[in-house]
């Protein structure tokens, strides 16, 4: 048996005909270990949702390939996939009650009564709906029902969990409760799930791997830190984070051992030669122009740094983000203590090279990341 529970292999997904029809996933390529959480992550129709329905077996798969345990299930009706499902439409049987909506796969397998209470009573419980058992849906919350939905998927013995915006209706501290106890339930059993999220967090926080999509497309396929660390292009860059990743376009030069980026409104950033390794030298220097990204959190405003002038500063409670004019552009600066500037202020801010992300403008490639300076 393969140690994937998963495997997708060049799908593409077009609406209509073939190569004429909308293109709504090309050459998809993902394997997802058993055991492991993916999340399939990007903006409102990205076709994170259609490559799921077609792991379900809710759409058909235009070209390309599906396994599931090893069997290619491309030409199975869903029921023959061995899934579970839990979609944001909750699709509950309307008449039943929402303990027998959970139990409902359970009482199918014609298990014991004994041992379909347990399994019902303990990821009600997990998902704090016990006390709503004995209703029909009409009489709860759209967000209850939801829970219901999740807890009727994970109950089941399945091959693969998948997970469409699970959590979508409930309120940020719930949310941010049932993260960690739905991510303990199914570590701790061995499952594998793919989950659905436009949320950053929520990937973050549950999955072992996120696939990054954009326009049909995988842009990166990484660990959590990974993505955050070295990311692999310039989408990917500004996509994750909070706030989003700072860019400034760079002429880039060389002289008396210092290497500079050359930013709008003659503001230079000089580093000395020998803090980017020799193979950087060549990637960095075989290009006239650069994109240069620093995340927010790693900008540091010092005395007789950069020039750049405060237009907004924002308590958060927790953080202040500070976004000021600089390199005739916009910086986002955020820093844990309350910052004491005003709109108008000069600052001075510092970008450390190892914080520095170096992108191609043409492709949009990862050249480097600070990490990897000599």
């Amino acid at each position: 048996m393969s140690d994937l529970a998963l495997e997708i292999t060049a799908v593409d997904k077009f609406y209509g005909p073939i190569d004429t029809g909308v293109h709504a996933v090309k050459s998809f390529d993902m394997n997802v270990a058993r055991g492991d959480i993916v999340a399939l992550l990007g903006s409102s129709g990205c076709g994170k949702t259609s490559t799921l329905r077609m792991v379900a077996g809710f759409e058909e798969v235009s070209r390309g390939s599906i396994k599931i345990a090893d069997r290619e299930v491309n030409r199975l009706p869903p029921v023959q996939r061995n899934v579970a499902m839990a979609f944001e439409g909750y699709s509950l049987y309307p008449t039943v009650n929402v303990r027998d909506n959970i139990a409902f796969a359970l009482k199918a397998k014609r298990l014991p009564q004994a041992q379909v209470d347990a399994r019902v009573n303990e990821v009600a419980e997990m998902l704090e709906i016990a006390d709503i058992l004995d209703r029909i849906p009409a009489q709860v919350s759209g967000g209850q029902q939801q829970r219901a939905s999740l807890a009727r998927a994970l109950i089941r013995d399945a091959d693969l969990y998948l997970l469409d915006e699970p959590m979508g209706q409930l309120e940020p501290q719930l949310r941010t409760l049932l993260r960690g106890r739905i991510k303990h339930f199914i570590k701790e059993r061995g499952l594998t799930a793919v989950l659905v999220t436009h949320d950053q967090t929520e990937a973050n926080a549950l999955a072992d791997k996120i696939a990054v999509m954009e326009d049909g497309e995988m842009q990166q396929f990484a660990s959590p830190a990974e993505i955050k660390e070295r990311p692999a292009n310039l989408f990917t860059g500004t996509f994750i984070g909070e706030p989003p990743m700072n860019v400034f376009q760079a002429k880039v030069g060389r002289a008396d051992g210092r290497i500079g980026f050359h930013l709008a409104g003659d503001l230079a950033l000089i580093y000395p030669a020998e803090v980017f390794s020799a193979e950087l030298h060549k990637a960095i220097l075989g290009k006239s122009e650069v994109a240069l990204g620093v995340r927010p959190y790693a900008v540091r405003r010092v005395e007789g740094g950069a020039p750049a002038q405060v237009v907004t500063n924002q308590w958060l409670g927790d953080q202040s983000h500070i976004a000021a004019r600089f390199a005739e552009g916009t910086l986002v600066l955020v820093e844990h203590d309350r910052a004491r500037v005003g709109v108008g202020d000069q600052i001075g801010v510092e970008l450390n090279p190892r914080d520095l992300h170096i992108f191609d403008p043409d492709t949009g490639d990862a050249i480097s990341h600070g990490q990897e300076l000599a």
